[in-house]
């Protein structure tokens, strides 16, 4: 089987595997998919380490359609006994750890068995049981990084040359997927999606971690100068793509997801200040972390050829900033479970900036 030879093939899925569901991209991606398709069913296998949270499924858990199975994608066998009790069709993977201080600072052992070890577990489920097609959700940081002042994005064929060891784990599942489509034609797409913002994002990422900061009125850590660049996307915009993809895209290709909305972090920000009523003296510069890439950029133009496009392109990003804040605002009773994981929350982070020198006077 080549490319071209499944190109006009399309898969409905009927019974889903979700790895990774009780994340923040794999919630809101559980939540689109049973409002949209009523009789899908979905099995959320998710291992449940610090960032998964069953809090998120509160609204469907007695859905007939929804089923959680708490598993490690690394166990190949309650893989494959997960899939034959389910009749799964297809499987799209979200189980990953993501955050980039921690794979600094914390050790990246979890990372390399979790985001290259466990997809290929997958890889192996998916031959084994002869399923229809395996979606694999990484990282557009996997490229690499670009200078500020370069005017490329990163395409489907640019090199793979990832700076970071959480990178490094992930662009090494990427790796494993493309061996299994050229040796073995397992159905299987990558996608490589830029910087998600949202409702249910565990507090160790910027936004929701700058947010619940100034809900307790701290100030907010600020790498270097505050100008790294990263292509920002709501994250309901992503979820589309990759329902898209899971009816459409072409086993082994790889899809960019991007909405071409590239923001500086100082301007997120004082974007999250505006909204929240507070002033720039409660931004603290503190020392760079180590390798920090510069700017990502995403090139889009694939999937958009599909026909998907984003609900929350730049001109909308702060309405959906906005939207964003107000969620957590709005939802106190997941704010208050999450403070209960408070000593897990940005730990690396809190610890860092201890570390090293005083906070610095931003870069004139």
């Amino acid at each position: 089987m080549t490319k071209n030879e499944v190109k006009n093939s399309k898969n409905e899925p009927t019974n889903l595997l979700v790895c990774g569901g009780a994340g923040f991209i794999g919630s809101n991606f559980i939540h689109y998919m049973l409002e949209k398709y009523p009789d899908l069913k979905i099995v959320n296998y998710d291992k449940l380490t610090y960032a998964g949270n069953l809090g998120n499924h509160k609204h469907i858990e007695n859905n007939p359609n929804y089923k959680f199975v708490q598993g490690d994608i690394v166990d190949l066998e309650k893989l494959n006994q997960v899939i034959q009790e389910n009749n799964i069709t297809h499987v799209i993977n979200f189980a990953a750890e993501t955050h980039v201080d921690r794979s600094i600072h914390g050790g990246s052992k979890d990372f390399v068995l979790s985001n290259t070890l466990g997809v290929q577990m997958i890889l192996d489920a998916v031959r084994f049981n002869n399923l229809e097609k395996f979606v694999n959700v990484s990282t557009d940081e996997v490229y690499g990084a670009l200078e500020l002042e370069d005017e490329r994005m990163f395409t489907e064929d640019t090199p793979i040359m990832p700076n970071m060891p959480y990178a490094a784990a992930k662009a090494g599942g990427d790796l494993m997927c493309h061996a299994y489509f050229v040796t073995h034609k397992t159905p299987v797409i990558v996608t490589h999606c830029s910087n998600n913002y949202g409702p249910y994002q565990f507090p160790e990422k910027l936004i929701p971690f700058f947010i619940f900061k100034l809900l307790k009125g701290e100030k907010i850590p600020v790498y270097g100068d505050g100008l790294n660049v990263r292509d920002w996307i709501y994250v309901r915009d992503h979820v589309k793509a990759l329902d898209l993809l899971l009816r459409e895209g072409i086993p082994g290709e790889v899809y960019n997801i991007g909405s071409n909305n590239e923001r500086n972090n100082l301007e997120i920000t004082k974007m999250i200040l505006k909204i929240l009523g507070k002033g720039e003296e409660m931004i603290e510069y503190v020392t760079d972390r180590p390798g920090h890439d510069r700017r990502y950029a995403i090139d889009a133009s694939k999937i958009m050829a599909l026909g998907w496009k984003p609900d929350y392109p730049r001109e909308k990003f702060e309405q959906g900033l906005r939207e964003t804040v107000e969620w957590y605002l709005n939802n106190k009773e997941w704010v208050g479970d999450l403070w209960k994981k408070k000593d897990e929350m940005n730990k690396w982070m809190e610890d860092y900036v201890k570390k090293t020198d005083k906070p610095q006077e931003r870069a004139k």
